[in-house]
């Protein structure tokens, strides 16, 4: 028998304005669920993981919370209140029977400060301390509201080791992809109102949406055919005219008004770049350069060449040094030492990941424009604004809103819309994926992939740079950077072959008589090799060349770039195949040279 759930939500409604957002939605969280909430930007995710942690009331339906059950709510902006310190503020989300000790290790392990001011953090390190004080007292559920924004790539990871671990049900609302797919055993879609749920991660969740909505399409379609006979029977049927058939004809007006009614999947944002000319071959070419403030070193002797058409990925953990490598590269920072050149007719156009080109007080409208009239240029044609913010998904109500009543997605989308206007042959995008849904997500990543300038991102966005990427620069420590071929999946394996090539080093130094002898029999030295290490030592070789043509293989079919557009199911499956090929090819390698190490010591 089922557990009994720790939180129900039973015909949950809520209206902003004329449209309902939330239409009998339900919902409920059990003990042990992993589940990944998803839906449009503006669909009411956010709104429903309030109405559930107790911070907003609905217009109707019923929230059941069991008694006694603890239920912690991660807000995408923290409230840090008067806290005077990183380790009062987390210790003051505990209960009175919670351990102070998780309160240490959690602060330890997302790497704060404890004596830090909350108002002194930066936008990263706010959500870490945010996540501990929601973590910390291992509540029955644990409500998270885009947890991974603003996060680098080491804590998500962290995160990810963490949700695993606890006891708690968990509900999340991201973007991030992998994440997803690697914390959630069920989905829920949140879509024009309503509610339906999958017993399966979020990995499964793309396919069934598409199916969901294809039916959705036909039924839509039947209705309207529906609509079309019973028009032509009302304006040409003999009977209909003599004998005034009030049922059919009432029933025509209800078929009307369930079209009329039938509420779309919200419509997709166009993208295009603003046109111009082509820039020179080489965009950018930097040679040894460095930087460092005071003691400490951020970059030391990088070089690099991006030409035309490069799709160039920068990630490591926060603080790394991502953005002043960028600046350098792009002339907007000198370097200590060492040069930079620019290729010619370079037009950049560049995403903040601040969104500090976005005044609060401006309205939409000429925040997009700069305060220049109505219209804005795109690909050297005018379009009015109302009619190029519709291509992202604003109503036209919202043109004269504010920025700062924008929800973060929408910031987003707005920053996203001026930038894509700037005539550009060059796009630098600073944290791109921050609080956009993942259908713009999805339409972004087709934009980089088939655009013919150059492309310098940093992302901790793992699923979004494997999709777009054609190289990736990554820290690894003391101001040291590499660059490495392909996505974000690509540089991890090759960081791993470089290990393995590490130990193998390591290994081939050992002395014969340092060798291990655990695969000799107990009680005396063997003098030769056992049948099974025979075996294996002979057809070891034949395994790693099988794994490297399957690996070759699956890089080859990746490294077409339309590949992803046409397929995205297939570049995800070949990026895990050869992930998997590469711990296989790992492992064999190190058998096989352990093999052949004992080989030469027995016949030494």
């Amino acid at each position: 028998m089922a557990p009994p759930p720790l939180l129900r939500l039973d015909g949950v409604r809520l209206t902003f304005g004329g449209t309902p957002l939330l239409a009998n939605v339900e919902l409920g969280v059990s003990p042990g669920d992993r589940i990944a909430l998803v839906g449009r930007n503006g669909s009411g995710k956010s709104t429903l993981l309030k109405i559930a942690a107790g911070t907003v009331e609905p217009d109707g339906g019923e929230v059941f919370r069991q008694p006694g059950a603890t239920i912690r709510y991660l807000a995408q902006e923290p409230d840090f209140g008067d806290a005077p310190s990183v380790e009062a503020y987390v210790a003051a989300g505990l209960g009175p029977a919670d351990d102070l000790y998780r309160v240490t290790r959690l602060i330890e392990g997302l790497g704060l400060r404890p004596d830090a001011r909350p108002g002194d953090l930066s936008g990263g390190e706010a959500r870490r301390a945010a996540l501990a004080r929601v973590l910390a007292p291992e509540p029955d559920i644990v409500l998270l509201d885009e947890p991974t924004n603003h996060l680098d790539l080491p804590t998500i990871e962290w995160l990810e080791e963490e949700v695993a671990s606890i006891r708690s049900a968990v509900v999340i609302i991201s973007h991030d992809r992998r994440f997803l797919e690697k914390t959630t055993r069920a989905t829920v879609w949140l879509d024009r109102g309503r509610v339906r749920r999958i017993e399966e991660g979020f990995g499964s969740f793309e396919a069934w949406r598409d199916k969901v909505l294809e039916e959705e399409e036909r039924d839509l379609q039947k209705l309207d055919r529906k609509i079309v006979r019973e028009e032509h029977w009302l304006r040409y049927g003999v009977t209909a005219r003599r004998t005034r058939n009030e049922r059919r004809l009432a029933g025509l007006h209800q078929l009307r008004a369930d079209r009329k009614n039938a509420r779309r999947a919200t419509g997709t944002v166009e993208m295009q770049v603003g046109d111009t000319r082509e820039s020179g071959k080489l965009v950018i070419e930097a040679k040894a350069i460095e930087k460092a403030y005071g003691e400490r070193v951020l970059v030391e002797n990088f070089s690099t060449r991006i030409q035309r058409g490069d799709r160039v990925g920068f990630v490591g953990p926060n603080g790394a040094g991502k953005t002043t490598l960028l600046k350098m590269l792009i002339g907007e920072a000198e370097p200590d030492a060492g040069t930079v050149r620019l290729g010619t007719n370079l037009d950049l156009a560049f995403l903040d990941q601040k969104r500090a080109s976005l005044r609060d007080d401006l309205p939409v409208s000429e925040a997009l424009t700069d305060g220049r009239g109505d219209q804005v240029m795109v690909n050297g044609e005018p379009r009015h604004v109302a009619g190029y913010l519709k291509d992202f998904l604003f109503q036209p109500e919202q043109i004269r809103t504010p920025v700062g009543n924008l929800s973060g997605g929408e910031r987003a989308r707005l920053l996203l819309a001026k930038t894509l206007a700037t005539p550009a042959n060059v796009l630098v995008l600073d944290e791109p994926t921050n609080d956009l849904d993942m259908e713009t997500l999805d339409l972004l990543q087709e934009l980089i992939a088939n655009y013919p300038g150059t492309v310098l991102l940093v992302s901790h966005d793992r699923d979004f740079l494997d999709r777009t990427v054609t190289s990736v620069i990554s820290p690894e420590g003391n101001g040291c950077w590499l660059e490495y071929a392909g996505g974000y999946t690509d540089m991890a394996a090759q960081k791993r072959g470089a290990q393995t090539e590490a130990r193998k080093a390591e290994k081939s130094a050992v002395k014969p008589a340092a060798a291990p002898s655990a695969s000799r029999p107990a009680g005396q030295p063997s003098t030769k090799l056992s049948f099974k290490q025979k075996f294996a030592l002979e057809n070891l070789p034949k395994e790693i060349a099988k794994l490297e043509s399957a690996i070759a293989k699956a890089e080859a079919e990746m490294a077409d770039p339309a590949l992803f557009a046409k397929n995205p199911d297939r570049f995800s499956k070949l990026a895990k195949e050869s992930e998997a090929s590469r711990a296989a090819l790992a492992k064999a390698e190190d058998e096989w040279l352990e093999l052949e190490m004992l080989k030469a010591e027995l016949e030494g």
